[in-house]
């Protein structure tokens, strides 16, 4: 399975109910899982090393992870793919976005690179970004959360 074809099967599990899949392709094994969507709440338990927040998210657990609260208001935009955050198209371009940016919905908000390809991740919705989760330039994990944005209408 070469890249174009895993991306291809990453974007069309995105659009099906499928919560997880588990695929064998040439003795090459394959997991994937879907994290839903949840625009009013969201928890999720992390390390604290592998997940940098900003204090306004950020809550020591008694187990010495990471657990993020999120804003009732707040959406909550997740990487679709593992790879490298970018908040610039080029080390010497300004950010596509910055907090308190107000950003239309398909608006780029970062890059991630994956396997040399640099992929856009847009809004989701139209609103005010609270926050922005990764430092430039650090990985994301599959479901991580990148981004806050507060609907506007």
């Amino acid at each position: 399975m070469d890249t174009k074809e895993l991306l291809d099967l990453v974007k069309a599990l995105a659009e099906i109910p499928v919560g997880e899949l588990e695929l064998e392709v040439d003795g090459v094994k394959l997991k994937i899982k879907k994290f839903s969507s949840q625009s009013v709440s969201d928890r999720v338990e992390a390390p604290a090393p592998s997940v940098p927040v900003s204090p306004m998210a950020q809550q020591v657990t008694p187990e010495g992870g990471v657990a993020l609260s999120f804003p009732p208001d707040a959406v909550v935009i997740r990487s679709p793919i593992v790879g490298t955050f970018y908040r610039t198209p080029s080390p010497d371009s300004p950010p596509y976005v910055d907090i308190g940016d107000i950003v239309d919905r398909g608006q780029t908000l970062c890059i991630i690179e994956a396997m040399k390809i640099m992929n856009e991740i847009e809004s989701e919705v139209r609103g005010e970004v609270l926050d922005i989760l990764v430092e430039n330039a650090e990985p994301v994990e599959y479901g991580q959360p990148l981004f806050l944005v507060k609907p506007l209408s």
